[in-house]
C-alpha cells in the first residue's frame, strides 16, 4: 500500500507548488528535489491538482514553514495540549525555550512566537487546502467520481486545519474556497467575530458523505475518519466551558457517529495497550487516521520533526529534555488494591521517585500498585525504557527543575532506531484518531444521558484492554554496565493492579470521574489533555488544584496562576492582527480576555 508522508518540497505563497515535473502519490514523488517554479497557471491540470492536494496533506503534520521551529506548529501539540496542562513540564533546565515557560505558567503573550508559528501552520494548511479546490475548478480533465473525491479530501484538511484552530483559539477566523484567492492576500483577510464550529463541521460532514471506507494510500481520510472528526467536533460543543454544564443536544448529535465506528467500522482494539505507540504497528486495526512519518538511510526529511527535543538527554539520542511528565501524572496511574483508579485521592501520595538520589545511590522503585500503563507512558528509575535500556538519573537534564521523568510513547523501538543520521528522528506515526478515543466520548456521552450502565461496559473495555498481563513491561535487572540488562521472563516491571469496574454505577457524577480518568490514563502525553480540560469546562478547577500542589514541587510555578475565563483559551497572535488590516483597520480582534 502506498502511504501519503510529509512532503517537503518546496512551496511558495499559500499551496503553490515547485520543482516537481509530474505528480504521483508515490514515494518517489515525495523524496524529487526541486528543480524549478510552476506557475498558477502550469498546475491548472489533473497533475496539478494532485500535487496541490499534497502540499496540503504536507501541512498536516504541522511544520515544514522556512524559518520556524517545527515544535511550535506540530501537530502533537505536546506545548499547548501537555505543558500547559498537568500532564508535563517544559522539562530541561531554566533557561531552555523560556517561551514555553510563558506559557506553562499562564502567562500568554500575543507576541509568543510559538503561538504565532502555530497560527501561521494551520493557516497555512487552510490555504493549501483551499488552493486545491480552487485549482480544481479550473480544470475540466478530471472525471466526476475522483473531483468529488479530491474536494471531499481537501474539505476534510480544511476542517481539520480550522479545528485545530478553533481549539486553540476562541475567535479564529474561518477561510473558505469561495474566499480565498491564491494572488490576493487580502482574500484572506476575514474577521473572526463569529462561531465557526459550524463550518468545521459542514467540512466534516461533506467529507464523510462522499469518501469511501477504506483508501489505497495509506494516510488519506476515510468515510470513518471524518465522521470520527465530526463527532470529535460536536463533542467539542459538548460543554459549556464556563459551566461545565453538559450540551446535551450536542451530544446526542454525537452519539450516533460514536456508535456507527463502533459497531459499523471494522476497527477494533490492538490487543496490548503498548501496539498504539511502536513503528512496527503503525496503521493498525485500531487506527482510523494517523499523521504518516517515515525515514531511510537516504533520507530523514519526512521524519517526524515535531517531537525532537522530547527525548532523554542520555545516549542513544544525546538531546533534549524536554517534555518531562508531572508527579502530578505519575500519581494518577496509582490504583487501590482492587486495581480501580484513585479518582480524587490519587495525588495524595508520590509514586517514589529517584529524585536527589545519586546515580549510584540504592534504589528502589514504588512498590505500591500501579496501573500497568504507567511503564508505557512515564520513563521511570529502576524501569526498563522502550528495550534500550534502564531509566537511571542519566536521562534527565536538570532534576531539580523539572523532575525526574521522562515521555515515552513517542520514541521509537530500538528495532527502527538509527536508520538516519538523527537519532530523534523516528517514522513513528501519531495516531491522532484511534477507536480506543471513539469508545472513551461514546462513553462520556452516555453518562451525561443517563446510560450509566452502557458507560461502564464502554470503559471496562480499555482497561480490560490495559489488563493483559502480554503487555506488561517486564522486569529487568541491570548489569554491570549502564546500558547492559537481562530480562526476567514472566515477571512484571513493577506491583501492576489493574481491574475493570465490576459494580454498577449509580452516581453520575462518580461515572464522569471515572470516564475523565480513564481519558487521562489511556492518552496522557498525547497532546490531547489542556483541551479535555478545557471542553469539560474545568480547565480552572482542575489546574489551579494541580497548581496548588505543585508550587511545593517546582519553585519556578510559585507564581503561576490559571485564571477560569482567559486562559482556557490562547490570544490571538499580534502579528496576526497587524497584517490582516485592510481599509485601514483589522479584520482581526484580540480576545476580549486579553486587554
Amino acid at each position: 500500500m502506498k502511504k501519503i508522508r510529509k512532503n517537503y518540497i518546496s512551496l511558495v505563497a499559500a499551496g503553490l507548488l515547485a520543482g516537481i515535473t509530474t505528480f504521483s502519490c508515490s514515494e518517489g514523488f515525495l523524496e524529487t528535489e526541486p528543480q524549478g517554479q510552476f506557475s498558477t497557471v502550469g498546475l491548472a491540470n489533473p497533475q496539478g491538482v494532485e500535487g496541490i492536494l499534497l502540499g496540503a496533506y504536507a501541512m498536516v503534520d504541522g511544520f515544514g514553514l522556512d524559518g520556524q521551529s517545527s515544535w511550535n506548529g506540530t501537530i502533537e501539540n505536546w506545548v499547548y495540549g501537555g505543558v500547559v496542562s498537568d500532564d508535563a513540564y517544559k522539562g530541561t533546565d531554566a533557561g531552555d525555550q523560556p517561551e514555553q515557560t510563558f506559557l506553562e505558567t499562564y502567562d500568554f503573550q500575543a507576541t509568543n512566537l510559538h503561538l504565532r508559528n502555530k497560527w501561521r501552520a494551520v493557516y497555512k494548511g487552510v490555504a493549501r487546502a483551499n488552493d486545491a479546490i480552487n485549482t480544481l475548478k479550473q480544470v475540466e480533465e478530471v472525471g466526476d467520481q475522483r473531483r468529488a473525491q479530491i474536494v471531499a479530501e481537501a474539505r476534510f484538511l480544511r476542517g481539520f486545519f480550522h479545528f485545530e484552530a478553533r481549539k486553540m483559539w476562541r475567535r479564529a477566523p474561518y477561510i473558505d474556497d469561495n474566499t480565498f484567492v491564491l494572488d490576493d492576500l487580502e482574500s484572506s483577510k476575514v474577521p473572526n467575530d463569529r462561531e465557526i464550529w459550524g463550518d468545521i463541521e459542514a467540512d466534516f460532514e461533506a467529507a464523510m458523505n462522499v469518501l469511501p471506507e477504506s483508501q489505497t494510500d495509506v494516510g488519506r481520510p476515510t468515510k470513518w475518519a471524518a465522521m470520527a472528526f465530526l463527532a470529535k467536533a460536536k463533542m467539542f460543543q459538548g460543554w459549556n466551558q464556563e459551566t461545565g454544564a453538559a450540551n446535551i443536544s450536542k451530544l446526542q448529535e454525537a452519539k450516533p457517529l460514536l456508535e456507527d465506528i463502533v459497531n459499523n467500522g471494522g476497527f477494533s482494539l490492538v490487543p496490548t495497550f503498548e501496539e498504539n505507540f511502536l513503528v512496527g504497528r503503525r496503521n493498525n486495526e485500531e487506527s482510523i487516521f494517523e499523521v504518516q512519518y517515515s525515514i531511510s538511510s537516504a533520507t530523514t526529511q519526512a521524519a517526524n520533526e515535531g517531537t525532537t527535543l522530547n527525548y532523554p538527554y542520555t545516549d542513544p539520542w544525546g538531546c533534549c529534555g524536554f517534555y518531562q511528565p508531572t508527579q502530578n501524572l505519575v500519581n494518577a496511574y496509582r490504583t487501590s488494591s482492587d486495581g480501580l483508579p484513585l479518582l480524587t485521592t490519587f495525588n495524595d501520595e508520590n509514586v517514589t521517585s529517584d529524585e536527589g538520589v545519586g546515580l549510584n545511590a540504592p534504589f528502589t522503585p514504588y512498590q505500591g500498585p500501579v496501573d500497568p500503563r504507567l511503564d508505557h507512558t512515564v520513563g521511570r528509575r529502576g524501569i526498563l525504557y522502550k528495550g534500550y535500556k534502564i531509566h537511571n538519573r542519566d536521562f534527565i537534564r536538570d532534576q531539580a527543575y523539572a523532575g525526574p521523568y521522562s515521555p515515552k510513547k513517542h520514541v521509537a523501538e530500538p528495532a527502527f532506531f538509527g536508520i538516519g543520521p538523527n537519532p530523534r528522528l523516528s517514522a513513528n506515526n501519531y495516531r491522532i484518531m484511534r477507536l480506543g478515543m471513539v469508545i472513551l466520548w461514546l462513553a462520556e456521552v452516555e453518562v451525561e444521558l443517563g446510560n450509566l450502565e452502557r458507560a461502564r461496559e464502554l470503559v471496562n473495555i480499555i482497561r480490560a484492554r490495559a489488563a493483559n498481563p502480554a503487555g506488561f513491561v517486564p522486569r529487568a535487572i541491570q548489569g554491570t554496565d549502564r546500558n547492559d540488562f537481562t530480562i526476567v521472563e514472566g515477571e512484571p516491571a513493577a506491583n501492576y493492579v489493574i481491574s475493570t469496574y465490576n459494580q454498577p454505577w449509580s452516581d453520575q457524577y462518580i461515572a464522569r470521574q471515572a470516564v475523565r480518568m480513564e481519558t487521562r490514563l489511556e492518552f496522557a502525553m498525547e497532546g490531547h489533555r489542556f483541551f479535555d480540560l478545557q471542553r469539560w469546562g474545568v480547565a480552572a478547577e482542575v489546574l489551579s488544584q494541580y497548581l496548588t500542589v505543585e508550587r511545593t514541587r517546582r519553585s519556578y510555578l510559585a507564581a503561576a496562576q490559571f485564571q477560569k475565563g482567559v486562559h482556557e483559551f490562547f490570544p490571538v497572535p499580534l502579528e496576526a492582527i497587524e497584517r490582516s488590516f485592510r481599509d485601514g483597520s483589522p479584520t482581526l480582534t484580540q480576545d476580549p480576555a486579553f486587554p
